[in-house]
């Protein structure tokens, strides 16, 4: 079975209003050398910034609108945006009800969330690696993107009427962590137990869509499409398709990074 989102031509395949539009860049189509080949869109990775210029071009191009880019920092914080706000303020999620400015989260392994409602009326994007889903005190960034959307949506809007789809990232076939990731997890929801498999002496083999399905779910989102954990989801996995920190970085001494972009069309 191809990767779900590659057989949409990088379009998620999930029931929102035709106006809110969503796209998720794979590793295909740049101009970058290696080992950042071809269509990397992060500007600290040590790529050539002429490349990093270009292939953000041709994604600004490919979506119709300018994407917003930020400095992620595997945290909680969450960016209200519009045509305006310049690239590189620091933030893990971002947030915006104005047509013509992409949400844009870049990830290589991380999982990048989408949500939106089923009016459009808002579009927002998160950075979930296990830091930002853990948070602070059970508040992760997961928590605190669905609470600025549910705060600025219109009146009566509940977590259950909220449309979430999950991107690629490393898959539970990949992703082996420690017993402090473990530990970190479960301290505020205990059910994250069941995303993890022991694999070898205290080590552990974590589902991170799970755990974020399993956050998103205790939330109170029942509406929840994209990455079921499956290897065509893997960015460890899928070596042509999507770059991956783990992956490559320690043998390539970089890697290049992905998109997800959410936006809503102009009238």
């Amino acid at each position: 079975m191809a990767d779900p989102v590659t057989a949409q031509g990088g379009v998620p395949d999930w029931p929102v209003p035709p106006h809110v539009k969503a796209f998720f860049s794979s590793r295909q189509g740049g101009v970058s050398a290696a080992p950042w080949q071809s269509f990397n869109l992060g500007d600290h990775v040590g790529d050539a910034p002429e490349h990093v210029a270009t292939n953000r071009s041709l994604l600004e191009k490919r979506l119709g609108v300018p994407p917003v880019f930020l400095q992620q920092v595997h945290g909680v914080e969450v960016l209200d945006i519009d045509a305006q706000t310049p690239h590189g303020q620091q933030a893990d999620a971002c947030w915006t009800a104005q047509p013509g400015v992409a949400c844009t989260i870049m990830v290589a392994d991380c999982l990048p969330v989408l949500f939106t409602d089923p009016a459009g009326t808002w579009v927002a994007a998160a950075h979930a690696g296990w830091r930002g889903l853990a948070g602070v005190d059970g508040l992760g960034v997961l928590e605190a993107t669905l609470a600025c959307c549910l705060r600025s949506a219109p009146e009566g809007l509940k977590a259950a009427d909220v449309q979430v789809w999950l991107g690629p990232c490393i898959g539970p076939q990949a992703f082996e962590v420690g017993p402090e990731v473990r530990a970190a997890l479960c301290a505020s929801a205990p059910e994250a137990d069941t995303a993890f498999t022991p694999h070898g002496a205290n080590r552990y083999l974590a589902d991170l869509a799970l755990l974020a399905r399993l956050r998103l779910q205790r939330a109170g989102v029942v509406s929840i499409f994209g990455n079921d954990g499956t290897p065509q989801w893997c960015t460890h996995t899928q070596t042509s398709l999507f770059f991956s920190h783990r992956r490559d970085a320690a043998r390539l001494g970089s890697t290049g990074r992905m998109a997800a972009c959410i936006w809503l069309e102009r009238a």
